[in-house]
């Protein structure tokens, strides 16, 4: 019943936002495009390309390659096809979650802005407790969950290798994991959105490369593949059959897990960036959640699913990759997928923890100390060592089980407080319209009192 729940409250969502909307994720996608190389409205402060790619250090992980390849090897190719519709109407939900956290945000004491759906809970809904049991679940699920899995990932990348010991390998992965997690979040946040800034886009890029070079080779078996994804997707005896293993259950867990449209995490990333409208870095995320599922995650799925290789209980996940990319790029093709999957991995651990360093503050009430930050950051990179040694079904189960609870929460506040995203929205609109750089101001848009940063 919680799954069932879970997918009719996404779904929902993203359709009555991209109506709301009016199909924003396709009207105002090369505004999307336009807005990432503006300059920060403040100088000093974190610009919208930065504040994309922690996000997407997020957003583009472990997910991508093992989630979407676990996806087809239990779910079949129709599974892609729900990852799709997933990406299709959460480019919406993202959009007005990211639009929520730049109205709502807070100006730190040092002139940078912060927030989240935590703050937009206790500003917008006037509930700070509700906040505050929000603020908990996305620690649980990015410092606990998502890292763990991603942690796991790694782990299970090196399993195909002949030098892999279970007894040795998991804690030695764990441990150098660990490690670089912690000495790239020590600097904070300026630190962490150097890092995303360089890694995100140099690794994406290569990635679709050596993806699309596979495609190349296979060119003649994709009118296939894309057949094969849609006859499969609306197989409905296999989907009700089987419910929780089907096409369409994989695909909307795994798009979910990968693209995060409508969870509350992004828009902690969304409130950082400087910008003279919340719609601007509305558009953002919205793009981000293009780049993940519509691009990376579609590119993994061609990959594999034109080379042949056929997945299962006993090949999935990362091991199901490199066998397909074996088919091209020979013994060379596991040694490249253990390195996109390190690279990706390691950017979605330090953006994951950015997540909830975001929230501590909220949990604590206060500014956290270099001792809260000492301690807390140490617990993030034991979390990271003992993901390494974690079983792949209790891994993925808790992301999945800590994640349906921050959907669950933030979801009905994003469709309570929804009438400020599209009022915010219009007067973008119309300020475009009449030729103008849009500047959002609170009064105009009925939220002054509630508001701090804008103000």
């Amino acid at each position: 019943m919680y799954t069932y729940v879970l997918i009719a409250i996404l779904i929902g969502a993203g359709v009555y936002f991209f109506i709301r909307t009016k199909a924003l994720p396709l009207t105002l996608l090369v505004d999307s495009i336009r807005v990432v190389g503006e300059k920060p409205h403040d100088e000093e402060s974190i610009s919208s390309f930065r504040a994309l790619m922690l996000s997407t250090a997020s957003r583009v992980g472990v997910g991508n390659i093992a989630g979407v390849a676990s996806a087809i090897a239990l779910g079949g190719a129709g599974s892609v096809f729900w990852m799709w519709v997933i990406a299709f109407f959460g480019a919406a939900s993202a959009f007005v979650e990211s639009t929520l956290a730049q109205i709502y945000k807070r100006r730190s004491a040092g002139g940078h802005s912060y927030g989240g759906p935590a703050y937009y809970i206790e500003q917008g809904l006037r509930l700070p407790w509700l906040g505050y049991i929000f603020a908990l679940a996305l620690i649980a699920t990015y410092v606990g969950g998502f890292n763990l899995v991603a942690s796991f990932t790694v782990k299970d990348t090196f399993s195909t290798y002949s030098f892999f010991s279970e007894d040795v390998t998991p804690y030695i992965v764990g441990g150098v994991l660990a490690l670089l997690v912690l000495g790239s979040i020590w600097g904070g946040i300026k630190r962490l959105s150097s890092v995303t800034a360089f890694l995100v886009p140099l690794m994406a890029l290569i990635y679709i490369a050596l993806c699309l070079v596979l495609i190349v080779v296979n060119i003649t078996a994709i009118p296939a593949v894309f057949a094969e994804i849609f006859r499969s997707a609306f197989d409905f005896e296999a989907i009700f059959g089987g419910f929780v293993g089907s096409a369409l259950m994989l695909g909307i867990k795994r798009g979910l897990y990968s693209n995060e449209a409508g969870v509350g995490s992004a828009p902690n990333a969304a409130a950082s960036a400087s910008v003279s409208h919340p719609v601007k870095q509305g558009l953002v995320q919205m793009l981000s959640v293009w780049i993940d599922t519509m691009v990376i995650c579609t590119a993994t799925a061609l990959a594999v699913l034109s080379s042949g290789v056929q997945g299962g209980e006993d090949l999935k996940a990362s091991p199901l990759v490199q066998a397909a990319w074996q088919t091209v790029y020979g013994d060379a093709g596991q040694h490249l997928v253990t390195l996109a999957l390190c690279l990706f991995a390691f950017t979605t651990l330090i953006g994951n923890y950015f997540y909830a360093e975001a929230n501590l503050q909220f949990v604590l009430r206060r500014e956290p100390t270099m001792i809260d930050l000492l301690i807390f950051r140490v617990a993030s990179a034991v979390i990271v060592f003992f993901g390494a040694t974690a079983e792949f079904s209790v891994a993925w189960n808790t992301a999945d089980i800590l994640m349906g609870l921050m959907v669950l929460i933030n979801i009905p506040t994003i469709l309570i407080l929804s009438e400020k995203a599209m009022r915010a929205l219009d007067d973008y609109r119309k300020q475009r319209r009449d030729g103008k750089d849009p500047v959002y101001v609170a009064a105009v848009n009925g939220v002054s009192d509630q508001l701090d940063y804008w103000k």
